[in-house]
């Protein structure tokens, strides 16, 4: 406002003075000071205060000292002496007749007809006049501002403007507002003064004379300013107003800033307040200005970052004005960027020679202490630039040019820098515009790739701005300009808008003058790696190059090994993972497998060397024994490393046809290398650290379910949780660090000398019970060597339980030597023969070596349960092994033989066909052996038997007689005494009944995981007298009615025969709809045998089928009319073959007839349902009896058995 120059405002002073109600600084101040004040010191002198302490009436009697040398003290009170009360009565009235009158100037209630000018009418008034002058003037301008709906209009008033009466309405203003608050809010005042000339000046006394009430007025005036102070005349004026009252108040001018950023109001008063604020100490990082504005135009609220770039838009449209907010700042921000350049510069280039003067003035260092300063420089143009949109002036774009080329010292700050320069560089291509300019940029960026390791190495920061050289000239030879547009952006910390066209000119500069790619590809390699690399660690490093590099083939195409690079790299890695590792990975893979181009099939990369590999693994795995120093590599380059080998081996798999067509075939890694490898154990590891290793524990899971599903088995997991549990904690817990602790030779002496060290031996296993499983690798091999001893008659039962425990937790870390190891020490002893070792491949190739074990372990539960366990692993990795192997070796013979056979259509396709038909039929054939080898197991032995053990009597004490048994007179009886005087001996807990129910578990998980085994193996057959035993104790095999109808379609008699027994005890065990319909099935495919089958044949088959028919109708009582006119029909057969031979046997059939038609009469009238009243032969009777008499009396047989079982029912 210069209509109020030359006027004295109230000093900062003398204002906190009033705030404080400072006496001693009142009194220090001068006359024309204290002059401004006397309205406030009046009315705190007359009227009666609040405060009636002893040292308020001291103060005010110096006050009254002070005031009583001053003249114009008597025309103020003069003023408070009139009656206010009636002022505002008649001011109210006023108000209200302008109200119904429209706001027009009529007649007024406050001053009656003017003699003369509003001066002139002032100066001849009494106070009382003066007050209703000045109040009928304000309150006009109060009115017109309410009804002016936010446009800005000057009010000419004589009043206001006369400079020789100021200080009497500045007085009489300030009176009013004081004595009349509720009619004159303050807030209400301060907005009217700003429509009048010298409002400011008159604001400032009101707010000097009322210092309480400073934040309300700031705040209200800021609430009624524009979004955009410096496009009107009002929002300069209201501008200049606070600026005045922050000038009188510097202590609240960052307060009355924050308010204008929290309403979005007056951008220039913010900026202005900046510019004025003298901080008490100087802060030699980073000004005020360029925090303020930076904090705007970075920070995260949109609003404000939108709001102040609308005022750098708007601004730079006017004509260039001193006065404007905007250039007074651009003008502080050039000079605050000048005042760091290092000495004078221009864009003359000097020639090689003074290129190599180090200490040559042209190219002087920045100073250490402007570097963060020089940096926050860089990003507030980049943000005013790119965000709000300014347009440099030639001088601006000059110096800005200046501070990006120039050298700043080896620090992290000026690692930074450089970096910030060269993201603003690219950003903002205009900034070089000529030859001149663009070769000073050149040659700093080659003095960037001569001094980036020295700066690395110097300044100890990982990310440093080499790799950020290398990444963008990779971006520029791919032509991603998109990637380099998100790489500068990310840098400078801001998202703006840059043209992929506007990168042309830097594209030239890199591809051609600095960067070739064979100079980007040899750089590369020569990088250093990043020590103990982890997600910690921020900004651009090398292996963000190495991976572009990688992408874009350049290595390939230029012959540079990259191998090595990246083992070290993979070799220095710490926890949490850096994300880029797994890409990198994965791009090495590729570029290994798959050639740059067709035309040269040979540029690969080289994949790493298995003695690198087992470098990482050395000591991994081994427990205890790798504590006694510090590991060489981190679990973390182990997983990735595994990572590397398990995926290479996939990829390696899955493009065999590309690289056939390619007459390639990379080396794969040996089996020996892969044994080596405790994959089980670190996989374990990576389970605890998923939080730090990312996606990676994911993704060995999925390779390992693909390669190894031998170590992905469910109850492997189940276990895991078991060993990892809470309960398992606390007994770690319990066991303390002074414990005794028993080598492996303790543990091996106690194994050699049972039976009789056998309670030293369990204290020992009971100890290592309390292990983890990670802690125990270490006696691994001293268990599993010891094994056959424990299969003596007199070791106890405790210790093998407590051994398979062991086992089992040694099988979570690894079980692949585990394995190979137990099964070496499970071999059969032959004297003078030397037991064959078996290796890993050789387990994988044939399964069932596992089961070639010593014939002790089949009666001893708890080594049995390791046996299956590893016989299921290896069935599964079986399976797997010959997957790979059908893939590897496919794709080159029938690559062979596409060469071999040209003209011939098919062949190819065939020959395959028959290789995936081979393998399949190889592993049907081995699983099937492993279920028979199994089944065979189950059968007890002779002694076993004599000892009663057999499986009918182990089934018989759960369930009853055994389904589909006949009783065939005394057939039925043999033996039967025997076995069941026996049943105590052996019993349901015999060593037998538990190794089958083991058998029966893994039988079970078998046809379940897949159902062909199951129909396989019986069509095969197996002995009758294990049906009870797996019918009972397989759940699954009910899947066998689904094939039992095809079972019964066989020509062979013998599997004919096996499916009507094994139909019988599933009609036992599962009455279902689907059983009857199958049995129905069976009695008319028995009927229709009778009538083809020869005498011979007929005996053979219907001897050991009939008393199934018993467990039909046990099983399916409306089975019984088709039951028994197919005995009857049996009969008529037999009795018509044996009529010429045996004379009793001719009223055969007449009984039959009689049992069919009256089943109840054939039990004895004593009740009594087994004794029946036909005649009984003996075994002795019928052996040398001709077969259809044998068969004729077990249909006899046969009938009374289906009699008594539905007689007992009843």
């Amino acid at each position: 406002m210069a209509d109020s120059t030359g006027l004295q405002f109230v000093s900062s002073y003398a204002f906190e003075a009033m705030q404080k109600v400072d006496v001693v600084r009142l009194a220090a101040l001068s006359d024309p000071e204290l002059r401004l004040l006397l309205p406030c010191l009046v009315r705190m002198a007359l009227c009666a205060p609040a405060d009636q302490s002893q040292s308020w009436a001291q103060d005010k009697k110096l006050i009254l000292r002070l005031l009583s040398g001053v003249e114009a003290v008597n025309s103020i009170v003069a003023l408070l002496s009139v009656d206010f009360h009636a002022l505002e009565q008649d001011a109210r009235k006023e108000q209200q007749l302008r109200h119904k009158a429209g706001g027009s100037n009529g007649e007024s209630i406050l001053v009656s007809q003017l003699q003369h000018g509003l001066t002139l009418e002032f100066e001849h008034s009494d106070p009382l006049r003066r007050l209703r002058l000045a109040l009928s003037e304000l309150l006009a301008i109060m009115n017109k501002v309410a009804d002016s709906n936010g446009e800005f209009f000057l009010k000419s008033s004589e009043l206001f403007e006369s400079h020789v009466y100021l200080e009497e309405v500045a007085d009489v203003l300030c009176i009013l507002q004081a004595e009349l608050p509720s009619l004159l809010p303050i807030v209400d005042v301060a907005e009217a003064l700003l429509h009048v000339r010298n409002g400011d000046w008159f604001l400032c006394l009101l707010v000097a004379n009322v210092p309480d009430s400073f934040n309300e007025v700031c705040r209200g005036l800021i609430k009624n300013g524009e979004r955009q102070d410096e496009e009107s005349v009002g929002g300069r004026r209201r501008t200049e107003a606070l600026r005045q009252l922050c000038q009188m108040n510097p202590s609240q001018a960052l307060n009355i800033r924050a308010m204008v950023v929290e309403e979005c109001h007056l951008p220039g008063l913010g900026v202005a307040l900046t510019l004025d604020y003298k901080p008490d100490t100087a802060d030699e990082a980073v000004s005020p200005l360029v925090s303020y504005v930076s904090g705007l135009l970075l920070g995260t609220n949109s609003k404000v970052r939108t709001w102040f770039s609308m005022f750098i838009r708007n601004g730079q449209q006017r004509k260039r004005e001193s006065s404007s907010v905007l250039w007074q700042m651009r003008r502080q921000l050039l000079l605050e960027l000048v005042a760091i350049l290092p000495r004078s510069r221009s864009t003359h280039v000097p020639n090689d020679g003074d290129m190599e003067e180090e200490g040559g003035s042209e190219y002087s260092g920045l100073r250490e202490e402007h570097v963060v300063k020089a940096s926050a420089l860089l990003r507030l143009y980049c943000a005013l630039m790119g965000i709000a949109g300014l347009r440099p002036t030639d001088e601006e774009g000059e110096q800005l040019l200046q501070l990006m080329t120039s050298r700043p010292p080896a620090t992290p700050a000026g690692v930074r820098f450089v970096s910030l320069s060269f993201c603003k560089l690219l950003a903002f291509p205009t900034l070089v515009s000529t030859p001149e300019q663009e070769q000073l940029m050149v040659m700093w960026l080659s003095w960037m790739i001569k001094e980036e390791e020295y700066f690395e190495s110097a300044a100890g920061v990982s990310a440093s701005f080499g790799e950020m050289l290398l990444l963008v000239a990779m971006y520029f030879h791919s032509n991603q300009l998109s990637s380099i547009i998100e790489l500068v952006c990310s840098t400078l910390g801001m998202k703006i808008a840059i043209k992929p066209s506007s990168l042309s000119k830097m594209k030239t500069i890199f591809t051609q003058e600095i960067f070739t790619e064979q100079v980007v590809t040899a750089h590369a390699v020569r990088v250093a790696v990043t020590n103990n690399l982890s997600a910690n660690i921020t900004g651009f490093l090398p292996i963000h190059c190495i991976y572009q590099l990688l992408r874009s083939r350049a290595f390939t195409k230029h012959k540079v090994s990259i191998k090595d690079w990246i083992y070290r790299q993979l070799c220095e890695t710490t926890t949490p993972i850096h994300t880029q590792l797994i890409p990198l990975i994965d791009a090495y893979i590729n570029s290994i497998l798959t050639p740059a181009s067709k035309a040269n099939p040979e540029a690969t990369n080289q994949p790493i060397t298995e003695q690198e590999i087992l470098n990482v693994f050395q000591n991994a795995g081994q427990g205890d024994s790798s504590r006694g120093g510090r590991q060489r590599y981190s679990i973390t380059t182990q997983l990735l490393i595994l990572y590397y080998i398990l995926s290479y081996e996939e990829n390696l798999l899955a493009s065999t046809k590309q690289l056939a067509l390619m007459q390639r075939k990379p080396k794969s890694y040996s089996a020996a290398l892969m044994d080596q490898i405790p994959i089980k154990y670190l996989v374990t590891q990576a389970q605890g650290l998923q939080q730090e290793l990312g996606g990676l524990h994911s993704a060995l899971l999925r390779l390992l379910a693909t390669n190894y599903p031998h170590l992905c088995l469910v109850e492997d997991w189940v276990y895991e949780e078991e060993v990892t549990g809470t309960l398992p904690l606390l007994r770690r817990m319990m066991l303390s660090s002074n414990t005794c602790r028993y080598t492996q030779s303790q543990l091996h002496q106690a194994f050699q000398k049972l039976p009789s060290s056998s309670p030293r031996l369990m204290r020992i296993l009971e100890h290592l019970t309390l292990l983890s499983p990670g802690d125990l690798i270490p006696y691994a091999e001293a268990l599993t060597a010891s094994m056959a001893l424990l299969l003596e008659p007199a070791v106890p039962r405790r210790i093998l339980q407590t051994l398979n425990k062991l086992w089992m937790g040694l099988n979570t870390v690894m079980p692949r030597r585990l394995w190979v190891m137990t099964v070496n020490a499970l071999q059969p002893s032959v004297k003078l023969l030397k037991p064959q070792t078996y290796t890993q491949n050789d387990l994988m190739v044939d399964p069932l070596i596992v089961l070639r074990c010593d014939q002790r372990v089949y009666r001893c539960p708890p080594l049995m349960d390791i046996v299956l366990h590893m016989l299921n692993g290896y069935l599964l990795a079986s399976k797997a092994y010959l997957q790979c192997h059908l893939k590897e070796t496919a794709d080159f013979d029938r690559q062979s033989q596409t060469v071999s056979n040209l003209g011939v259509p098919g062949q190819p396709e065939t020959a395959e066909v028959t290789r995936e038909e081979l393998k399949n039929a190889l592993l049907a054939a081995q699983d099937s052996a492993a279920v028979q080898i199994l089944l065979e197991v189950c059968l007890p032995t002779s002694k076993e038997q004599q000892l009663g053990a057999a499986t009918e009597s182990l089934l018989k004490s759960i369930r009853g007689p055994v389904p589909g048994k006949s009783k065939q007179g005394s057939l039925g009886q043999r033996a039967r005494g025997g076995v069941e005087d026996a049943e105590p001996e052996g019993g349901l807990f015999s060593d037998l009944r538990e190794v089958q129910c083991l058998i029966c578990c893994l039988l079970h998980q078998m046809f379940i995981a897949d159902p062909n085994i199951a129909k396989l193996v019986h069509f095969q057959g197996y002995p009758q007298a294990l049906l009870p035993l797996t019918v009972a104790g397989i759940p699954s095999i009910h899947i066998c009615l689904d094939f039992i109808p095809e079972l019964l379609a066989q020509p062979q008699l013998e599997k004919q025969i096996f499916a009507i027994q094994l139909l019988s005890h599933l009609c036992t065990q599962y009455a279902l709809p689907k059983s009857l319909s199958v049995a129905r099935l069976a009695i008319s495919v028995m009927g229709t045998l009778l009538t083809v089958l020869t005498r011979a044949k007929r005996f053979s088959f219907f001897m050991p089928t009939l008393p199934c028919l018993v467990a039909f109708c046990q099983a399916f009582p409306p089975l019984y009319d088709d039951v028994a006119a197919l005995l009857v029909q049996v009969g008529q057969v037999c009795a018509s073959d044996v009529a010429t031979k045996a004379r009793d046997i001719d009223p055969f059939i007449a009984r039959l007839q009689y049992l069919k038609e009256k089943p109840q009469e054939a039990a004895v009238p004593g009740g009594d349902s087994s004794r029946l009243t036909l005649p009984q032969k003996t075994a002795e009777d019928l052996g040398g009896a001709d077969p259809d008499v044998q068969l004729c009396y077990c249909i006899e047989a046969t009938f009374m058995d289906i009699i008594s079982s539905t007689l007992h029912r009843l």
